[in-house]
């Protein structure tokens, strides 16, 4: 599923940079801020096709973005290190164990005699 998602992820991707590069450049320079109608807030206001692609196209880039991140972290919500076997197979104890003849404290040496 989170294979799918990112190719659809890579495919908008694509296509918005497409829509972006198509749409006729706003920027005619301290123009745009005098109320003509190619700015951006001009009198026809955001009513093109071209506009209307990319705000579709972005609006779907930002839900896949949010689904493959909730599938991400859903999926790695275990770590790496949960799943490593030894290698002989054996399980790993808690704590480890000691033989009963080494559980008894070392005698300390006799001290030496002096003549």
């Amino acid at each position: 599923m989170t294979s799918t998602l990112l190719i659809v992820q890579i495919v908008l991707a694509i296509a918005i940079t497409i829509a972006v590069l198509l749409q006729k450049s706003s920027s005619i320079g301290l123009g745009a801020y005098s109320g003509s109608n190619e700015s951006v807030f001009g009198a026809k206001g955001p009513t093109g096709f071209l506009s209307k692609a990319t705000f579709t196209l972005a609006f779907a880039f930002i839900v896949n973005t949010l689904a493959l991140g909730y599938l991400y972290t859903a999926q790695n919500s275990s770590s790496v290190a949960d799943t490593i076997v030894p290698k002989n197979n054996a399980a790993i104890p808690a704590t480890p164990v000691i033989p009963a003849a080494e559980k008894t404290a070392p005698t300390a040496p006799a001290a030496p005699t002096t003549k």
